[in-house]
């Protein structure tokens, strides 16, 4: 079996401007966004191991935030995790693999959670 090492943000609300109807063109709307990346792990971890060894989850919290680009218009949500997927892949090598999973809260009528789940591995 091979050891594995998976860091987790899960359930953040963001107002992202996507959509591809013209009532959702020009506005946010919110989504939940859940993400998980697989990182490349050392052989232990010790009472004393410094944050370097893995990741600060704070990243993974960064790019559904910060690092989207304020202004653009994601038509679809599947590009807005392709750009969250980039985003980690770019801030550490040790990065493995992405999993983005995006509810779109706005259209729920009946508490249903309609949206995707995309995964990436790096290439």
């Amino acid at each position: 079996m091979t050891d594995s090492l998976t860091l987790q943000v899960d359930d953040l609300v963001v107002d992202v401007l996507t959509g591809i109807y013209s009532e959702e063109t020009g506005k946010p709307q919110p989504l939940r966004i859940s993400i998980a990346a697989d990182l490349v792990l050392p052989d232990r971890f010790e009472p004393d191991t410094h944050l370097s060894a893995s990741k600060n989850y704070m990243d993974l919290k960064f790019a559904a935030t910060g690092a989207l680009p304020p202004g653009v218009h994601f038509k679809l949500i599947e590009a807005v995790a392709d750009h969250i997927c980039e985003t980690l892949f770019l801030q550490d090598d040790r990065v493995r693999r992405v999993t983005v999973k995006i509810v779109k809260l706005a259209i729920a009528e009946a508490d249903e959670k309609i949206g995707m789940t995309l995964v990436r591995n790096r290439r």
